[in-house]
């Protein structure tokens, strides 16, 4: 957290888009722990994960508090593609939260019966809205319209 204050606001973008793709990997990551069994590895991956993303979701509200909303002013079929992306990874984005809790909440509780059947739900929500917060961020501040 000190390295993060350490950035401009101008530069919280780029950390949040570092902070979805960790976050992403970390989700992959963790399933494939528990895939292979190996539970302990899984929960410090996931942890991890949940820390990640609170960050970000720290990281994301003082951009916008202080930056306020940014405009997408590339014209043509990228609008449609980029309206579409962040939509979906909008309304997606708002469902992670409580599911990341609720899921934590359950492994954190013993109920891992509970656990795995919203996890089965969450995380495929939370990648897809860790890699769409990747795709958002490349589409609004690196690609440039072509003239």
């Amino acid at each position: 957290m000190i390295l993060l204050l350490s950035f401009g606001v101008h530069d919280l973008p780029a950390v949040n888009a570092i902070l979805n793709a960790v976050a992403a990997l970390l989700l992959i990551t963790g399933y494939a722990f528990i895939r292979q069994g190996k539970w302990r590895a899984h929960a410090s991956t996931m942890l991890a994960a949940f820390i990640v993303s609170c960050v970000f979701l720290i990281c994301y509200v003082v951009y916008h508090l202080n930056v306020g909303s940014v405009k997408f002013d590339k014209p043509g079929q990228v609008r449609t593609v980029y309206l579409w992306i962040l939509g979906t990874h909008t309304v997606l984005a708002a469902t992670v939260p409580v599911l990341a809790i609720i899921t934590l909440r359950r492994a954190l509780r013993t109920e891992f019966d509970r656990h795995q059947a919203i996890a089965r739900w969450t995380l495929p929500v939370w990648l897809y809205v860790s890699v769409t917060g990747v795709i958002v961020y490349v589409m609004l501040y690196l690609v440039r319209p072509r003239l």
